[in-house]
Parts: C-alpha cells; structure tokens; sequence
C-alpha cells in the first residue's frame, strides 16, 4: 500500500522547514500530528436509541475504521439520562488512516462547506491541539444524503506533539488547514 500523501509530505517538506522555522536542534523534536479523534454527540438518542447506532455507522464511513458508542459518564434526572446509557460515538485514527482522513478533510469535505473562507485559528487549547466543529455530516462525500434521516455535527481534534499553540499553527497550515486570513498582505 502507497504511503499517504500528507504522510509523504510531512516527511519530505514539513518537517524541514519547522526545524528551520523554530531552531529545532533534531528532526524529532519537531511537531508531529499524532492522533485525529472524531466525536458526535447525540442528544436524541435519550428518546431512540437507534440513532446511536445510525451515528455509529456514519462515523465508520467517514472514517474507514469502526466507530464506538460513548456512554453517559454520569445520571441527569432533568435530561432523563441514566449513567450508562449510549449518547453519542466516537472514533480514534492514528497512523496512515490518520493522513488519509486529514488529507479528505483539508481538500474534499471543508471546501464543500457552504460560504467557506476557512477555518478559525481560535479553536487550540493551549497545548497544541486543534477542535474544529463542523455541523454538517453531509460535507463528508462518502455519506449519501438520501439515507440521512438527520442533519447532525461532530466535532474533530487534532492532537499535536506541539509544545506551544503557535507551534501547532505553523505545522497544521504547512500541512495544508486552511485557516483563515486576518491580515491580507501575508
């Protein structure tokens, strides 16, 4: 199997030019993207609990790789929600599936983003990781819209090996998110 496109990239030109960037004294200490993790509430899923396994499959699809239910961590009487009972799902890509993933999202599914201009820079939290939310599922091609039943988001982290926000920025734009441009003249 061919190594991802954005594997290849990160190896060949990012890398590189992060070392430069920020004085790193080895190739290891720069920035790696280490995991993707896709998570999708749902809240409905108190009332039907087939809709925990409909998020479940869409996950796997957009994914390429099996997707688990996520369990209520704690009961909430006015929410009608048990400890225990499935709310949502959630998938872990690591590795190629990672990049492979990565690589639709940045160059199929956010341009298919209704007025897209892209992503804000505001979603790291300090550690340089990344969440985007996005609201749509439908933006993903592998989902057909006549077997969506309902329009639902997830929210999508980028986990870094970046030390700093400022880090993380710089490895994700170099790895092609299209984040968005405050001032034009860059």
């Amino acid at each position: 199997m061919a190594k991802p496109r954005l594997k290849e990239k990160f190896v060949s030109e990012v890398s590189e030019a992060l070392k430069e960037k920020f004085q790193y004294k080895s190739v290891m200490q720069v920035p790696r993207l280490t995991k993707i993790v896709i998570n999708k509430g749902i809240g409905a899923a108190v009332a039907d609990k087939k809709l925990v396994d409909q998020g479940v499959e869409e996950l796997t699809i957009i994914a390429g790789q099996r997707a688990v239910a996520t369990k209520a961590k704690n009961s909430i009487s006015n929410f009608k929600l048990r400890e225990g009972m499935p709310i949502g799902a959630k998938v872990t890509l690591r590795g190629d599936r990672m990049y492979e993933f990565l690589d639709r999202l940045v160059s199929v599914a956010l341009p298919r983003v209704r007025d897209f201009k892209g992503i804000s820079d505001k979603g790291f939290d300090g550690r340089g990781n990344y969440t985007l939310g996005v609201t749509e599922q439908i933006i993903f091609p592998e989902i057909s819209i006549e077997k969506v039943n309902r329009i639902s988001g997830m929210d999508i982290t980028l986990v870094t090996s970046a030390d700093t926000d400022e880090e993380a920025l710089a490895l994700l734009k170099a790895l092609g998110m299209p984040f968005v441009n405050k001032n034009k003249d860059n």
